[in-house]
């Protein structure tokens, strides 16, 4: 691929980004994106078939493979269970919070199809992404650290809460103070770890 062609498709999947954070997904149109990333349709449609090829092409490509390079900074599938999850947590929310438009794809992606069709497109397996964190859980429910739920119950548990004050953080941007800090991160983190052990 010619670097102008390069070029011209960094721009479409940069404004894409940009209109599905600022302005929402059902915002996002074909002929909108190409006037945003100053090109024809036609070249969009050279790369990708429509919205739907665009987004999945965009979380794979663009969002999944940062996102876990970022929340896996420093973290080992040995570490003890409150220094992983705390490590995680944090991770997770110096990410999503310096990157908006990745934010507002996964979240699009937990509620819609999306997410499985881009797995299922990329012949991404369960476990693939993310694995020494699988590694991690699997681990302490052998060592009897926690309790034995299913893994999509533990990750569930575990990692949604970060994800909606992920959420809350943006919100609060648009308000006079900014309650969510990492300091308030830790000290949920060590409330949902208590929780959990407990249940061992």
């Amino acid at each position: 691929m010619r670097p102008k062609n390069l070029d011209k498709e960094q721009a479409i999947r940069t404004m894409a980004l940009h209109i599905i954070a600022e302005e929402g997904l059902e915002n996002l149109s074909m002929q909108r994106l190409a006037k945003a990333a100053g090109i024809s349709p036609r070249t969009i449609y050279i790369k990708y078939e429509n919205k739907e090829d665009l987004l999945i092409k965009l979380f794979i490509e663009e969002v999944l493979g940062a996102y876990e390079r970022a929340v896996l900074t420093d973290f080992s599938p040995d570490l003890n269970f409150d220094e992983g999850l705390k490590l995680i947590w944090l991770n997770t929310f110096r990410y999503l919070t310096s990157n908006r438009p990745q934010f507002a794809l996964i979240q699009y992606g937990k509620s819609s199809p999306l997410l499985n069709k881009a797995f299922q497109k990329a012949n991404i397996r369960e476990g693939q992404f993310f694995a020494p964190i699988h590694q991690f859980l699997v681990r302490h429910v052998a060592e009897g650290t926690i309790k034995a739920f299913p893994y999509d119950v533990l990750r569930a548990m575990l990692f949604s809460p970060v994800i909606d004050l992920v959420s809350e953080y943006f919100d609060y941007r648009e308000r006079p103070e900014q309650i969510i800090t990492e300091e308030l991160i830790v000290a949920c983190c060590e409330s949902v770890t208590a929780g959990i052990l407990a249940l061992k």
